[in-house]
C-alpha cells in the first residue's frame, strides 16, 4: 500500500474529533467554492465541482455546508484562491507532493518550507519529484456495488485503465482526461461512487526505518493541518509496528 493511503487512514482516526472535522469541511468548502467559481455552479455541467462534492459527501460533509460553498462562489464575494503545488524531500529521501489553494502564495510557501526544514527535509523545484508519481483519476466503489468481474468489465468498457478489488472495495484507475466520462458511465450502472478524485500515485515506494517513518508522518501531519493544503502524497511505506504505534 502506498504511503499516502496509509497516513490518510491515520488522519481519519484523528478526524473523529470535532475540531479536525471542521477543518476538513473548511478545506472541502474551499475546493467546492473554487470549482464553482471557475466553472458552472451545476455539478452536472462542471466535472471538477462534481468531484469536489463527491469527495465532501464521502467524508459526511453536511448538505447545507456544500450548498453554502457553492452559493459563496455565485455571490462573487468569495476570496480569490490560487492553485499551488509544492514538491520536496522528507527524511530518508522520500518524495512528497503537496497540493493547495491559497490567497497568499508567499505565506503558504514560507510555511511549507518551514515544515520541511523542521523535519530535516527540503523543498525542491516543481517537477523535481513529480516524475516519480503517476497523476491519475481514482473512482472508488463499495465492494457490494458489483462483483469483481462485473466492475472490471464495466470499467474497461467505459475507458478505464485498471481496476483493483480488495476487501475494502473497488478502485478504478483512469487517465485524467477519461475520468469524467468513466465516472459517469460507472455511476449510471452501479450508482454514485464512494469517492472520485485525482491523485498522485507513487510508481514505487521506499521502505524506511521506524524512526525515519515517524519523522515523515509528523511532517505529513503538519502539512495536512495547514489550512492552505488540500492534499499530500508521499512514496514511502509505513511498517506494521509503526502503524500500530500511531494507532493506524
Amino acid at each position: 500500500m502506498a504511503g499516502h493511503s496509509q497516513f490518510k487512514n491515520i488522519m481519519h482516526k484523528k478526524g473523529k474529533q470535532d475540531a479536525i472535522r471542521a477543518k476538513v469541511f473548511a478545506k472541502f468548502g474551499r475546493e467546492i467554492t473554487v470549482a464553482a467559481k471557475l466553472g458552472m455552479p451545476d455539478p452536472a455541467m462542471n466535472p471538477r465541482l462534481r468531484l469536489a462534492i463527491q469527495a465532501a459527501r464521502a467524508e459526511n460533509m453536511p448538505k447545507d455546508n456544500i450548498e453554502r460553498a457553492i452559493k459563496k462562489a455565485a455571490g462573487g464575494d468569495s476570496e480569490n484562491y490560487d492553485e499551488v503545488r509544492y514538491e520536496g524531500y522528507a527524511p530518508g529521501g522520500v518524495a512528497i507532493i503537496i497540493e493547495g489553494l491559497t490567497d497568499n502564495r508567499n505565506r503558504t510557501a514560507g510555511e511549507i518550507r518551514s515544515y520541511f526544514s523542521k523535519a530535516g527535509g527540503a523543498m525542491a523545484e516543481t517537477g523535481a519529484v513529480a516524475f516519480m508519481f503517476d497523476h491519475v483519476g481514482e473512482i472508488e466503489f463499495d465492494l457490494k456495488a458489483a462483483s469483481e468481474d462485473a466492475m472490471m468489465e464495466a470499467a474497461i468498457e467505459a475507458g478505464a485503465d485498471d481496476v483493483q478489488t480488495t476487501p475494502e472495495g473497488h478502485v478504478v484507475t483512469t487517465t485524467l482526461e477519461a475520468m469524467n466520462e468513466v465516472a459517469k458511465a460507472l455511476e449510471a450502472r452501479f450508482g454514485e461512487p464512494r469517492k472520485s478524485k485525482f491523485v498522485w500515485r507513487p510508481q514505487n515506494t521506499i521502505s524506511v526505518d521506524d524512526e525515519t517513518g515517524e519523522k515523515i508522518v509528523k511532517l505529513v501531519n503538519a502539512l495536512e493541518d495547514n489550512d492552505d493544503v488540500q492534499n499530500v502524497y508521499a512514496n514511502f511505506e509505513i511498517s506494521e509496528t509503526l502503524m500500530a504505534k500511531l494507532g493506524g
